[in-house]
């Protein structure tokens, strides 16, 4: 050995320092137990973390599906005030006097008018096109007729609005489109 290597080996406290001898059958016993203890350990957090990731993705599942069930909670409450009011006119719809038929008009009017305000709480807006131009994204055509008061292409008739929600389609307005007569 150089005198350096000496020097060195006599900084290092004597018990850091490195003993070149045979492992001993405890020494390598002992060595195994450690190793074992850590694996059971690392075994041990990968299962507590796999088992914390499904329920993790199992909760996630029941919260789309409680979104899904109960998304329109809200709408489905302000809607109830529609059911009434109709079951009130269908109540007025057994009398047949002229008194209780215009009363029975003006109650089916009020409520188709809280039935569009209802809709208008949650974006939902009516499509009424008629006179203005076919639109195959917000129109579905039934058919085309020829005539000459209109110009080509407008909504001549409106066979059932239609319906958007924010700026989707929920329901086209299927419609009679005019073109140029033959």
């Amino acid at each position: 050995m150089s005198e350096n290597e000496e020097n060195a080996r006599e900084d290092i406290p004597e018990d850091h320092q490195l003993i070149e001898e045979e492992p001993t059958a405890e020494n390598l016993q002992a060595e195994l137990e450690n190793l074992q203890a850590q694996l059971a350990e690392a075994n041990d957090k990968l299962l507590r973390a796999r088992a914390d990731t499904e329920n993790i993705r199992k909760r996630g599942i029941l919260d789309v599906e409680n979104a899904h069930k109960y998304g329109v909670e809200r709408f489905a409450r302000e809607l109830l005030q529609v059911v009434d009011s109709l079951e009130k006119g269908l109540e007025a719809a057994s009398a047949t006097d002229a008194e209780h038929v215009a009363s029975m008009q003006e109650g089916m009017h009020l409520t188709h008018k809280l039935l569009m305000s209802v809709l208008d709480k949650f974006n939902i807006k009516q499509v009424d096109p008629l006179g203005h131009d076919f639109d195959p994204k917000l129109h579905e055509a039934l058919t085309m007729q020829p005539t000459t008061e209109m110009e080509p292409n407008k909504v001549l008739t409106v066979a059932q609005k239609g319906f958007v929600i924010h700026d989707r389609v929920l329901r086209p307005a299927r419609v009679v489109v005019a073109k140029a007569p033959e």
